[in-house]
């Protein structure tokens, strides 16, 4: 388990710095092994060793968030939200339930890319065989790679003429392109998957309201009697297992 969150906070700094090198340059500030750029050849010589500190601890804090949006936890999350929302349930189960669900989900689908990105990057820079660029290059290749299989071409299309690059290869991407790229289509594809969800209880839904309005019961609620039913086809179809299994499975697993 320590090795595992080792691995993970190292991949996490790992990518920060690749999106946020084509803004630095010059002028570096050494925090152990990683090395931050301030300014240009042009500024001062040095920076106040607080203002180095706290622009630091800056890019330790949002790069969990940007990690998470690298990664599968997008569409996982918001498929299991659409299913309580599906179920109209307010607060079961609850959002802490939902995320943690997620992340081990997230673990589970990210681990083969993390495991080639702690053999190809990682072990190899603790071992001094390569720099810290070479090690952030190869660790952005593999997250690369796995974006580009779940982006739709028309998006990465789209970023790609709004950024005004020239045409390459997908391989020569920046993640700049490819991070949003693969967001927006991340996007796309949970509300599809969501609204394939609501609609056998939509069906629900209407079956019972009409019934109850056939028998002229108008002044009972539907969800009265549609909730219930919903819980129990939930269940005996196994639901849970369904929408995880169809969520590992939309990642080609």
């Amino acid at each position: 388990m320590k090795k595992s969150l080792k691995t993970f906070s190292f991949i996490s700094l790992l990518f920060f710095l690749v999106l946020t090198a084509s803004a630095q340059t010059n002028s570096p500030a050494g925090f152990g092994p990683v090395s931050i750029t301030l300014g240009t050849n042009n500024a001062a010589p040095d920076v106040d060793i607080s203002i180095r500190i706290l622009f630091f601890l800056t890019l330790l804090t949002l790069a969990p968030a940007i990690l998470l949006l690298m990664t599968c936890f997008t569409r996982i999350v918001i498929v299991l939200s659409f299913v309580r929302s599906a179920l109209q349930l307010q607060g079961a189960p609850a959002n802490q339930i939902i995320i943690g669900l997620s992340l081990f989900i997230t673990y589970f689908i990210m681990a083969p890319v993390w495991d080639n990105i702690n053999h190809q990057a990682v072990q190899p820079y603790q071992a001094h065989q390569i720099t810290s660029q070479q090690a952030m290059d190869r660790a952005a290749d593999q997250m690369r790679t796995f974006m580009l299989k779940q982006t739709r071409p028309s998006d990465v299309e789209l970023f790609v003429s709004m950024a005004k690059l020239q045409p390459t290869t997908p391989d020569q991407l920046p993640l700049r392109v490819v991070t949003p790229a693969f967001i927006i289509s991340e996007l796309r594809t949970a509300f599809e998957m969501g609204f394939l969800i609501y609609v056998p209880f939509i069906l629900i839904d209407i079956v019972v309201a009409t019934v109850l309005m056939s028998m002229g019961m108008m002044m009972m609620p539907p969800m009265v009697i549609s909730l219930p039913l919903k819980l129990l086809l939930f269940v005996l179809v196994d639901g849970w297992s369904l929408v995880v299994q169809s969520l590992v499975r939309s990642f080609g697993m």
